[in-house]
């Protein structure tokens, strides 16, 4: 890993904050890195509040919308809601479903088939509203790209609003209305919501032009803040408000659904943490395994014995899930050997049997390995589909367009994105893609990175910088958990690699003689000869506790070692 230790604020800055809120040294610097210079702006950011989320009449559309729901309302109209397969989509049909069928009993859902219709609007779920006289069709976290596919629904007398969160293309479709934040045209303040957060705004425009207020909507939030968590969308501004009211939500009143996962954790209290590592996977691993409609009937049932016996079903999903990204990253990796692909700048993998449900996550396991742009490519019908996966810094998306002459379909964002192609341009796309990337990235971000916040002594790490530290959460994109590094550390000779296969590292660290304090480094066995025979080292690291027999310490969670 390459440290980068993010630049100090000012002093004139830190002495401000330090008065202001009466905060120390470390405080005053962090807040200051996130942008956050002043006592009101501190405000919010510890105590995010439903003061914090805009006018959603400020969106392009939205009184278009709202105008077009109402009117099917009060015309008895039947509602379509479509969404994704993914966590962002089925979360997002959970919440619109819901929220409608709280004013009119005509609403249905509908999730495409991973395999069959594949992402994004299909012609398929059109034809099936107009059989089942369906005149509205609601999509969620996709649509902004299909512009054939509304044209065709025109043609059938049905229309559509869509409610998306990804890049536009040249054109938006002729919907009665597209809400999408990041639109050329559309002036919304905040442009980095996720699908279901553009959802939330759209009952929320409803809510109020019925006499109600944000307020009246909190329990749609636990599935707002798992979707926020899941779709790995920057954790600022009205996000982290939707994040922070939303794990509160999902932590004193989840709906039953969310309540029957959680009650296979058995633990107190998710971060946004563990519902991004236990709640989000069982919600995906429907639409990966089976079907993505397992989970949005999970987040709708009302009862929770139901609940409970639907996540019981989507655990096995979830297991069935690991146990096969498992055996194919085996696979793609003994690939990319055989065809001596280690040293290049992408890796570009394809077997026609590997389960499409999960290549996204294969890529992400590949990258662990080889740092580089990842696509995992499998048959789908008569054409080739794939995930794609970036690294740190890289526009995957722009890579895949300056490719496009290769490529039938396409979309994403920055980081993770989706193609089909013919397996005639197969090859071709993949020399395309490597000589792509190799012009245009620079090369330092083949290698990660590891943002450092600040550097400190053993010494300042007590447990009043943990507690606030702790109330910078929640943490994600744009707000990530503080890392500090201390130099000149030595271990206190009983260090030694912990774990079946001795792949962790557990030291007690000192820097002077009175500072010792525990460290424990996941993934960091190899790293053991750096600490031996009180050589000193440095250590980047976030501050966590560690709870044994009753009894809570401070220790750091190592994130890399140096000498």
């Amino acid at each position: 890993m390459r440290w980068t230790l993010k630049p100090k604020p000012e002093a004139t800055q830190v002495a401000f904050m330090k008065e202001a809120l009466q905060v120390d040294d470390i405080v005053a610097t962090l807040l200051l890195q996130r942008g956050i210079n002043t006592y009101e702006a501190a405000k919010t950011f510890f105590r995010p509040s439903f003061d914090d989320l805009h006018n959603p009449f400020l969106m392009k559309d939205m009184d278009k919308a709202v105008a077009r729901i109402e009117k099917a309302i009060e015309d008895g109209e039947s509602i379509l809601v479509y969404g994704d397969y993914d966590v962002d989509g089925t979360t997002s049909v959970a919440l619109m479903s819901s929220y409608l069928k709280t004013r009119i009993d005509a609403v249905a859902t509908y999730i495409p088939d991973r395999y069959d219709e594949g992402y994004g609007i299909s012609y398929k779920c059109i034809d099936f509203a107009h059989d089942n006289d369906f005149s509205l069709i609601i999509a969620l976290d996709c649509g902004v790209k299909a512009i054939d596919k509304i044209d065709y629904a025109k043609e059938k007398g049905i229309d559509f609003i869509i409610c998306d969160h990804h890049r536009p293309g040249e054109h938006i479709p002729d919907a009665i209305a597209v809400l999408d934040p990041k639109r050329n045209d559309c002036e919304y303040p905040f442009k980095e919501l996720c699908g279901c957060g553009v959802g939330f705004k759209l009952i929320t425009a409803l809510a109020i032009n019925q006499g109600q207020t944000v307020e009246d909507l909190v329990e749609y939030l636990d599935l707002v803040a798992t979707a926020i968590s899941a779709d790995i969308v920057p954790i600022v501004g009205e996000n982290r408000a939707l994040a922070y009211i939303g794990l509160h939500v999902i932590n004193t009143n989840p709906r039953p659904g969310m309540k029957a996962i959680i009650a296979e954790v058995k633990k107190d209290e998710l971060t946004i943490t563990d519902v991004v590592f236990i709640i989000a996977p069982r919600i995906n691993a429907a639409g990966r395994m089976k079907h993505g409609n397992h989970a949005v009937t999970l987040l709708i049932e009302t009862d929770f014995n139901l609940a409970a016996a639907y996540a019981v079903d989507i655990d096995q999903f979830n297991t069935d899930r690991r146990d096969t990204d498992k055996r194919i990253t085996e696979e793609a990796l003994i690939q990319i050997q055989e065809h001596n692909e280690q040293e290049g700048f992408t890796t570009v993998v394809y077997d026609e049997n590997w389960h499409k449900g999960v290549i996204g996550i294969v890529a992400s396991r590949l990258i662990e390995t080889y740092y580089r742009p990842t696509l995992v490519f499998t048959k789908s019908g008569e054409k080739l589909a794939a995930s794609a996966r970036s690294v740190k810094g890289f526009d995957i998306y722009n890579a895949l367009e300056a490719c496009s002459e290769h490529i039938e379909q396409f979309g994403g964002h920055k980081y993770a994105a989706g193609l089909t192609l013919l397996p005639e341009n197969y090859e071709a796309f993949k020399a395309k893609f490597e000589s792509v990337v190799k012009d245009t990235i620079d090369p330092k971000l083949l290698t990660p990175e590891l943002k450092v916040d600040l550097e400190i002594d053993l010494n300042q790490v007590d447990h009043k910088l943990f507690r606030i530290v702790q109330q910078f959460a929640p943490f994600g994109p744009g707000n990530m958990s503080p890392t500090f590094m201390t130099q000149n550390v030595k271990d206190t000779g009983w260090g030694k690699c912990v774990g079946e296969d001795n792949n962790h590292i557990r030291f007690t660290a000192k820097q002077s003689f009175d500072d010792k304090i525990v460290c424990i480094g996941f993934g960091l066995g190899d790293k053991i000869d750096i600490i031996k025979n009180k050589r000193p080292f440095s250590i980047a690291y976030g501050i966590d506790e560690n709870h044994w027999n009753g009894n809570v310490s401070l220790q750091l969670k190592l994130k890399d070692i140096k000498a």
